[in-house]
């Protein structure tokens, strides 16, 4: 019996700084899709020094895997070992929101391109995701300011917070006197968003955000209504 020659695996990656796999690397933590532009772009680099890779890459919905209203070009390519491409975003039409800011994953799939050989070979194709934010012109604030519009409120072991603002405040940190809340992921434009927290927990709320850039906001902090 023939043993299998090659096996897929699939892993999800992300940094603050920039996004990797194997030898690739993504440009950039989010990308910012102004709609005063016809597009918008992101770099894929190979720092690799010999082996290439197949790079395929797509626009999903934040919540579902069904297809987001865009395309990348190239979607399919070779990216050989000290190359980099540049990857075009383009809206494809269909109704956004013009009053807020909308957000969607975009996915970079990068499988090994070396040349078969006899031998069994191990192949692994990583998927790596960065989001992207439709921002429509004209909207009203500094997307670098919303994280301080934000306002928390606590019920027992409940933390609510809500943004006002038309942005995404995507958290790096958020905290409860020293008790820090794991994960504490994204809080889209006029929603709110709960965590619950240790019952030992009290002080003010401090918390920092991730700018359009990666970088990381100065900590913004109030005392819990």
């Amino acid at each position: 019996m023939q043993w299998l020659t090659s096996i897929c695996i699939t892993l999800t990656l992300a940094s603050l700084t920039h996004t990797a796999s194997a030898g690739v690397v993504i440009g950039g933590t989010r990308v910012i899709y102004d709609t005063a532009r016809k597009d918008s772009s992101f770099s894929v680099s190979n720092t690799g020094t010999s082996e290439p890779y197949l790079i395929q890459s797509w626009v999903e919905n934040l919540h579902d895997s069904n297809k987001a209203p865009f395309i990348i070009t190239p979607p399919l390519f070779r990216l050989d070992a000290d190359q980099e491409n540049t990857l075009r975003i383009i809206h494809t039409g269909g109704q956004l929101p013009v009053d807020k800011e909308s957000a969607f994953w975009v996915n970079v799939k990068t499988i090994s391109a070396s040349e078969k050989s006899d031998s069994n070979q191990l192949q692994i194709s990583v998927k790596s995701r960065i989001k992207v934010f439709y921002r429509p012109t004209g909207l009203p604030g500094d997307a670098t300011e919303a994280y301080k519009a934000l306002t928390f409120t606590r019920q027992g072991r409940q933390l609510k917070v809500n943004n006002p603002t038309p942005y995404h405040v995507s958290f790096f940190h958020v905290r409860v006197g020293d008790k820090e809340i794991q994960n504490a992921g994204m809080v889209a434009p006029q929603k709110t968003l709960s965590w619950e927290i240790p019952p030992d927990a009290t002080g003010p709320v401090s918390w920092q955000a991730i700018n359009d850039y990666g970088g990381v906001s100065p900590t913004a902090s109030a005392a819990l209504q």
